[in-house]
């Protein structure tokens, strides 16, 4: 009999500039360390798709780890992993800090492109035009279908009330499980709502890693 299979996202996402420049967010892809060998110790078969700018790249022994580099990069892995494996996938952890907006024009200051694999070093100006990225997470129930979905939200403005209300639209919009929410908004630690209302708080990415495993292992193997 197979483990049951987990998958875990983590690090940042970017989107390309040009050859050399890019736009990233900072994400250090500990919290997905840490919760890929958390599942690989209570049995699950576990899949890492870090961003290939994490700095926390260190070895999981028993986890299969992918890199991505865009939020394009990510949905093309998943989608061929759902269509591989997507109903066997018992819990997925969306902690990936992807990319909201990604480059669509690169201009001067009159309005023309600019060509070339590397933008010049000696230009006055230049305008960048963003567009929306892909999302990953309204697809995810799709993908995977028998999954448990908790997801992310880093809140940096406003209450500690405003980054959990962040966090409960993302459980009420359907597109996940459960949600944790950190960053300066919400204060020191991480909190994790697993429901429209209860709150949970761990001090530690350690201590919250190891609860999500734990409660994910309880779910397969109910006592």
């Amino acid at each position: 009999m197979r483990p049951p299979l987990a998958i875990v996202t983590t690090g940042p996402a970017s989107t390309p500039i040009d050859r050399v420049r890019r736009i990233t967010n900072f994400s250090t892809g500990e919290i997905g360390l840490l919760l890929s060998a958390a599942l690989v110790s209570h049995g699950f078969e576990t899949l890492l798709f870090r961003g290939k700018h994490a700095v926390c790249t260190g070895d999981i022994p028993g986890a299969t780890v992918r890199e991505f580099l865009s939020n394009s990069d990510l949905a093309r892995l998943l989608t061929t992993t759902a269509a591989e494996r997507g109903g066997e996938v018992r819990e997925f952890f969306h902690a990936a800090a992807l990319s909201d907006y990604e480059v669509s024009a690169l201009t001067n200051p009159d309005g023309h492109p600019i060509i070339g694999h590397k933008i010049p070093g000696n230009l006055p100006r230049l305008h960048l035009t963003l567009e929306p990225a892909a999302k990953i997470l309204p697809n995810l129930r799709q993908w995977f279908p028998n999954a448990r979905i908790t997801a992310w939200k880093y809140e940096l403005d406003g209450s500690k009330n405003d980054a959990l209300n962040e966090a409960r639209r993302q459980i009420t919009s359907g597109f996940c499980d459960a949600s944790a929410v950190n960053g300066s908004a919400y204060g020191n630690g991480f909190g994790l709502l697993t429901n429209e209302k209860s709150v949970l708080h761990f001090d530690t990415r350690r201590e919250l890693a190891d609860f999500l495993a734990l409660r994910a292992a309880k779910s397969v193997n109910p006592v």
